[in-house]
């Protein structure tokens, strides 16, 4: 099928009715966007690994939290698997279609909720842009550290998702050492809240082991609203 499939690991795949499944998801999810012709799949038959192409069976494009939440429980219920994405300009596969799943597509959700400059934090949806972060803290003399080639294109929920970096990584570490809080549904639909907004080096870094944990029997997609700290320019 893929990469991300293979039979002898994962079990036989799943025969799934397209029509059906479209048909199921549009009555569970009222008003979702759901894209299943195939001149609309193909945009989003790769990430910026491009040696590596599958069309999905269909494209989700929910724009608030509950069409994300009841778009997951029917999958489930269905037995459909869902892969996330983001602005899809990873290198390493992440956001690679499945034949027979659901690709669900978090673009929609680009809002810089808060920006904090006391507490250096700010609250983004997962479709926001890495260097939007930076230029909504620009005015208080702050930046968002991780800045991978991409940043300009790149959205924080994937960063999050491929535990993203760049070149001030070596000073300010990883995606997982500058987000301190992630809100998270499981593949069953279940609201998981992960870390705290008390930034210190214990709780930076407590999401993505409780993730780990989760990871053997719910997956997870990407923070519907993520905490991530803004860091100050180097001094000169």
């Amino acid at each position: 099928m893929n990469i991300l499939y293979d039979e002898r690991l994962d079990g036989a795949a799943p025969k799934l009715d397209k029509s059906a499944v479209r048909e199921n998801l549009a009555q569970a999810v009222p008003g979702l966007m759901l894209l299943h012709r195939e001149e609309d799949l193909h945009p989003f038959e790769c990430d910026g690994l491009s040696v590596y192409r599958t069309l999905p069976m269909l494209v989700a494009l929910p724009e608030t939290l509950a069409q994300v939440e009841q778009l997951l429980k029917a999958c489930h219920r269905l037995g459909v698997p869902v892969v996330t994405r983001g602005a899809g300009t990873g290198l390493s596969g992440g956001a690679m279609p499945l034949e027979h799943g659901v690709l669900l597509v978090l673009s929609r959700f680009s809002r810089i909720l808060e920006i904090d400059p006391e507490a250096r934090i700010a609250r983004v949806e997962p479709g926001v842009r890495n260097l939007a972060i930076s230029e909504a803290a620009s005015p208080y003399g702050l930046y968002y550290a991780p800045d991978p080639s991409s940043q300009i294109a790149c959205s924080i929920g994937g960063n999050v998702a491929e535990n993203a970096g760049g070149v001030h990584c070596l000073k300010y570490g990883l995606t997982v050492h500058n987000v301190i809080k992630v809100e998270v549904l499981t593949i069953e639909g279940e609201h998981m809240t992960l870390g705290s907004e008390a930034w210190t080096p214990r709780a930076s870094t407590c999401w993505p082991c409780s993730m780990a944990r989760r990871a053997c029997s719910a997956w997870s997609p990407k923070s519907p609203s993520s905490c991530c700290p803004s860091q100050r320019p180097p001094r000169s």
